[in-house]
């Protein structure tokens, strides 16, 4: 039997020797990291239900969101974890270390074939050197913690071949800029993504993990690349093993196969709000800054710090504006420190932290005030996601050059006198109040529906990153949705048993499961929606949430506030008011188990 590269990795690590698109099978994980902001609940849900540690040697935590401890909750919730890491001696990747998932390939925790899941909604970031990594949320991470395996549905497979000449003036940032604009947000949801063409054969291990650090914004499972051999020499240099990777089947079956020529692609921006909506650089060329970042994930590796610092050498970042720049690693930061590179940087004047998240992840440096307009190399840029500000996205060679300039350029187009500007402030306020957890599991659910016709809507917006610290589930009902357009009053208006019903990748973006726990607190039955994110759909499953998928609704004639009900076992939905029905996918065993007990850890 053929498999694809991700039904190679789990098969090995499933018992099985073949698994196929759809099936359900526990998965064993090699490695189960935690991170500060995850790390608290994982801890607490391990606490609450007694449960022990498969296996510490394969068991992190690592401290990336908030590497400073600036932030008192922040604080509290990593001296929690350091404790629970003395008493079960458990390895921490402190404050100084740098991101986690970037720490998993350069210690040697992960190589080519292996399997990991963290907190971290980028995890599959490690597909770049041909492992599978998943983001999961606080109840997963205890399992796996305790189990040392979790249960996973095999995503089917998607084959992109890139062909031609990568253009000079193109980064890895600029490729992924480019499939992201050809296949929006959730064209891709759901699939684990191969790579493949000359272009990506001579593709540098930095390189690969910019582009598979945004498979999440596409809301793919996962971006896998078949390790080079400059891969897989750096992966066992840094593990001392000798792994094998794990390639696909010459005539392995995928779902769908897409052929791109790479030689037209064009330095490309995400424009605020949504990382799939990319334009020219020249098109926004002009456009005033306040500030820059230049880290995260996606683009603070070594090789992006030198591109950085090629353009700011013997240059002044703009007046008024403030550029921040975070290495991945503190490796990275040791590396830029004796090549000169931090040199260059703080003559620029620049501000350099500590390795670490930084602006993505709601961090030590890099958020914005209302108003401000940040050119960043992040991943995200949705409302509220670095600040509450608004947020391009783009390479680290434009942000570079944007900082130097004022204004959104290119490094051919900085001009010799910057662009000055006045900086527009603005304020939001909101009004929330918190409700009660419903307990009842019935097996066919009724209720009045909040109809919030929109796509795409990711977890910024269900609960913003700056309450991640809460881990009261009682206090997060009041937060829901404060962050959605027209729905900033949802808390306040929302009753116990209403039913939300939402379009296509509904919870995309992170791996946080308060973005389901405030929808439980507020006592809301289910959500209904036309897809979900992969994520987010397995948090809701695991704390007994119904989420109903159901690609039809068009046939209901929902109305606001119509009162619908749905059959969990067979997938029937009736809008009470009309009588019309429809089928939405019903619930699988396991999600019906789940449900039934109340929760994964019940």
């Amino acid at each position: 039997m053929v498999m694809t590269m991700v039904e190679k990795i789990l098969s090995a690590h499933s018992g099985s020797n073949i698994l196929k698109p759809g099936e359900i099978t526990d998965i064993d994980i090699d490695i189960r990291v935690a991170r500060d902001f995850g790390g608290a609940n994982v801890v607490k849900n391990i606490r609450e239900h007694k449960l022990n540690i498969e296996n510490t040697e394969k068991t992190l935590f690592t401290f990336d969101c908030n590497p400073t401890g600036s932030d008192q909750k922040y604080a509290v919730n990593q001296h929690l974890c350091r404790q629970f890491a003395r008493e079960k001696e458990i390895r921490v990747f402190d404050i100084n270390a740098g991101i986690g998932t970037h720490i998993l390939i350069d210690e040697g925790f992960v190589g080519p074939g292996a399997t990991a899941v963290s907190t971290d909604s980028h995890a599959n970031i490690l597909g770049a050197v041909g492992a599978f990594g998943q983001g999961m949320g606080d109840m997963d991470i205890a399992a796996a913690w305790h189990k040392g395996k979790i249960w996973f549905k095999v995503p089917p497979s998607v084959k992109i071949n890139l062909r031609g000449k990568m253009p000079e003036n193109i980064s890895a940032k600029d490729v992924i800029l480019n499939l992201l604009g050809i296949f929006g947000a959730n064209s891709l949801l759901g699939y684990s993504v191969e790579m493949y063409g000359d272009p990506v054969d001579n593709m540098s291990l930095d390189q690969r993990m910019t582009i598979s650090s945004m498979a999440t914004e596409m809301g793919a499972i996962i971006i896998l690349f078949p390790p080079s051999q400059e891969v897989i020499n750096y992966c066992r240099q840094r593990s001392g093993r000798n792994s094998q990777p794990l390639y696909a089947d010459k005539d392995a079956s995928y779902e769908k196969t897409f052929e791109i020529d790479i030689s037209g692609f064009l330095p490309l921006v995400s424009r605020p709000g949504k990382p799939h909506d990319t334009v020219s650089v020249l098109s926004v060329a002009g456009q005033k800054i306040d500030s820059a970042f230049i880290g995260s994930c996606t683009n603070g590796r070594m090789e992006d710090m030198l591109k950085a610092a090629a353009i700011l050498k013997e240059k002044r970042v703009a007046p008024g504006v403030v550029l921040k720049i975070v290495p991945a690693t503190d490796e990275i930061w040791k590396t830029c420190l004796e090549q000169g590179v931090l040199d260059i940087f703080k003559k620029s004047g620049a501000l350099v932290s500590n390795a670490g998240c930084a602006g993505c992840a709601a961090g030590q440096v890099g958020q914005n005030g209302p108003g401000e307009v940040t050119i960043s190399t992040g991943n995200r840029n949705f409302p509220g996601k670095q600040g509450k500000g608004s947020v391009f996205l783009a390479s680290p060679e434009v942000v570079a050059a944007s900082a130097v300039a004022g204004h959104i350029t290119t490094p051919d187009m900085i001009p010799s006198v910057p662009t000055l500007f006045e900086q527009k402030v603005t304020t939001a306020v909101t009004d929330n109040h918190a409700k009660k957890r419903i307990k009842a599991k019935p097996d066919e659910i009724e209720g009045r529906i909040w109809l919030v016709q929109k796509d795409n809507i990711d977890t910024d917006m269900i609960f913003h990153n700056r309450y991640l610290a809460i881990t009261d589930t009682k206090e997060m009902g009041q937060y829901t949705f404060d962050n959605l357009k027209g729905f900033e009053d949802f808390s306040g208006k929302a009753k116990s048993g209403d039913i939300v019903v939402t379009g296509k990748n509904f919870g995309s973006g992170s791996s946080r499961q308060q973005a389901v726990d405030c929808f439980i607190s507020l006592g809301i039955q289910a959500i209904v929606a036309e897809s979900f994110g992969a994520i987010y759909e397995r948090n809701a499953i695991n704390a007994a949430l119904p989420v109903i998928c159901c690609k039809s609704l068009n046939e209901l004639e929902l109305q606001d506030e119509d009162n619908i009900k749905i059959n969990l076992r067979t997938g029937i939905m009736i809008n009470l008011r009309n009588d019309k029905k429809t089928d939405t996918e019903p619930f699988s065993d396991v999600q019906l188990e789940i449900y039934m007990n109340g929760g994964l850890l019940a």
